[in-house]
């Protein structure tokens, strides 16, 4: 038993990440665009009969799968959160940058907050229940937890997560080719 097809959904823009700032435990709520983004899912979701629908508990993620028409159906995944960003939550890469040249959240960290390996743990966990469920699986989250979850997914290091860029209000589907594990679709 286990998911046979994960879709997964990066909740719609906030003011926040259309200003580039880091936003990871801040509870930001989706701005107009990421309203009407998160809406249009909905028709694109309308294809799939999910078995399971898990959310991050932040309310960008809650609105947009609320939007998309499954909030009924979804289960809060405290794993799901995003990445705990620390003293970098809310600057923007170029404010970090002013300070830390050629640093990226992969590379150079943040400072008391979660470490790439402590998010790629949580993804781990996420990957391990969806092991235990039969069918499809929508999981409703943010750009940097997602991307590490892919790489994951893929048996990389959650570092590599660095090498999946993702939009808001945008679906990725993984799954397998025989028994391997694949990314179906990116960034669409």
């Amino acid at each position: 038993m286990a998911a046979d097809l994960v879709v997964l959904v990066r909740h719609g823009a906030t003011e926040w990440s259309a200003s580039g700032r880091h936003t990871g435990r801040t509870d930001i709520p989706l701005d107009d665009e990421g309203r009407a983004r998160a809406k249009a899912l909905g028709e694109r979701l309308r294809h799939y009969e999910f078995s399971l629908v898990l959310t991050s508990p932040l309310v960008r993620a809650r609105d947009t799968c609320a939007l998309a028409g499954l909030g009924d159906r979804a289960e809060v995944e405290p794993d799901l959160v995003e990445w705990d960003y620390g003293e970098y939550e809310g600057k923007t890469t170029r404010e970090i940058r002013a300070t830390r040249p050629g640093w990226t959240v992969f590379n150079g960290g943040v400072v008391n907050g979660e470490t790439v390996e402590e998010v790629g743990a949580r993804a781990d966990r996420v990957i391990a229940r969806l092991e235990r469920v039969d069918g499809t699986v929508a999981l409703f989250s943010h750009g940097h937890m997602l991307r590490i979850l892919a790489a994951r997914w893929l048996g990389l290091p959650a570092v590599d997560g660095r090498l999946l860029a993702l939009d808001p209000a945008t679906l990725s589907l993984l799954g397998y080719e025989h028994e391997t594990r694949v990314v179906q679709r990116w960034n669409a």
